[in-house]
């Protein structure tokens, strides 16, 4: 009878484990949102490459382990990897908040990202010029029905600007946009909202600059520009970026670390190099 028992326990924990990702020693499950290139997206072979790819398959190899990626709607990765129960890691070019923070553990920031605005060619002007950079104010987004991919840093700020006012405990600030009669509109990935322009749904769509010059350099239809703030009186105007990050669930420390090493190895430069290789600029 106890070896029966025993076997019957043995059984139940191999199960357990088998759906638990934590007992999967030898592999690692990262979800990502494979439309947002040259981070993740799908090649011709209908496979999930990008910059992302590369380093989690860096980090596999340092670790001696499998990763298999994971394609799901950007908005679940966070509370996920939270979770632990189904994954391991989110690797999706996502962005580092404190609201974030609080629920997963970040690498190290490996690229830093601004926003941009796609628009149809010849609807928009630009406001200003930063060195080599041609960008338009949030301002001139004012009355404009404007798209984003759902749960992005895009669709945050977009939010927040259309949204936040000073009197409301969430916010405590003005938005650029209050009152102006600007809103918002939800998409599954960025492509879908620029088509979304085209459509005539949105006036322009609001996303990270690299995924908005690869859409935009598939297109003859659309031009993108840097989204810039209005800088105070004497200031200048500055851009509306944030910083990437691979996060992990809590207390998952050697991977952590291995994706830390990882991104060392790499450095700015090989960073750049991954971005421009899934760019098609090499």
């Amino acid at each position: 009878m106890k070896k029966i028992l025993a076997f019957a326990l043995a059984a139940l924990l191999a199960v357990g484990c088998f759906m638990m990702t934590g007992c999967a020693a030898n592999k690692i499950i990262v979800q990502t949102n494979a439309y947002f290139a040259p981070f993740e997206y799908y090649d011709d072979a209908k496979t999930i490459t990008g910059v992302d790819v590369e380093i989690m398959n860096l980090v596999g190899e340092k670790l001696g382990k499998e990763i298999e990626f994971m394609n799901v709607e950007f908005s679940v990765i966070i509370d996920n990897v939270a979770n632990g129960k189904v994954c391991d890691a989110g690797a999706a070019g996502i962005t580092v908040t404190d609201e974030r923070k609080e629920k997963v553990d970040f690498s190290n920031t490996y690229f830093t990202s601004v926003q941009y605005v796609i628009y149809e060619k010849g609807t928009m002007e630009i406001d200003g010029t930063d060195g080599d950079v041609n960008y338009i104010l949030w301002d001139s987004l004012a009355g404009k029905k404007i798209g984003v991919q759902r749960d992005t840093t895009g669709d945050i700020y977009v939010d927040g600007e259309i949204n936040a006012t000073a009197d409301d405990p969430n916010y405590g600030y003005d938005g650029v946009l209050v009152g102006t009669g600007a809103s918002l509109a939800q998409y599954d990935n960025a492509q879908v909202a620029a088509d979304g322009i085209t459509a005539n749904q949105v006036d322009v769509v609001v996303v990270d600059y690299l995924p908005a010059s690869f859409i935009v350099d598939k297109s003859d239809k659309f031009d993108c520009a840097a989204l810039y703030y209005a800088g105070g009186e004497g200031e200048a105007d500055y851009p509306t970026e944030e910083s990437y990050a691979i996060c992990v669930t809590k207390g998952n420390d050697e991977l952590l670390a291995a994706i830390n090493e990882v991104l060392a190895e790499l450095g700015e430069d090989g960073v750049k190099a991954l971005v421009k290789k899934h760019m098609g600029l090499e």
